[in-house]
Order: C-alpha cells, then structure tokens, then sequence
C-alpha cells in the first residue's frame, strides 16, 4: 500500500480517497472516494466516483462568480 490515508469527516460519514491499489481491487475508477459509515457496532462503506471534468468546470464558474463573496465569508470567520 502506498502512503497514508487521511479521512475526512463529512455529514454523510468519514471520507477517504481511494488509493490506486484499493480503486483496482474494488474494481472502480481511479480518484474514486469510499465513505465510512459506522452504525450499531458496524461499518458500511458507499464508492463515489470521481468528479467528471464537466463537474470541475462548473465549480470553477461558481467559485469563479462568487470570489468576492466566498472571500467575505471567510474575512468574517465563515
């Protein structure tokens, strides 16, 4: 296995971006991200598939249109 894998928690459970190796074994795309969900005692897992260029461009625009009010938003303390 290459490298640490770093979770990040979200409102849907504990994000992890797939390596590689884990991405071939589960039989998914490369930059796929496995979600953690731990209920009961018990751990379920979804694979989300990685962003399609057409999802990076339109967050860009958006980010790109609304520059001025995500830097607001963090001069405040979001």
């Amino acid at each position: 296995m290459s490298g640490l894998l770093m979770p990040t928690k979200t409102d849907r459970g504990w994000a992890v971006q797939m390596l590689p190796e884990m991405a071939a074994d589960a039989g998914v795309a490369d930059g796929s991200i496995v979600v953690l969900h731990f209920q009961a005692g018990g751990v379920t897992a979804e694979i989300l598939p990685p962003a399609t260029e057409e999802m990076k461009q339109e967050v860009r625009e958006i980010a790109d249109k609304f520059k001025d009010l995500f830097a607001e938003l963090k001069r405040r303390g979001d």
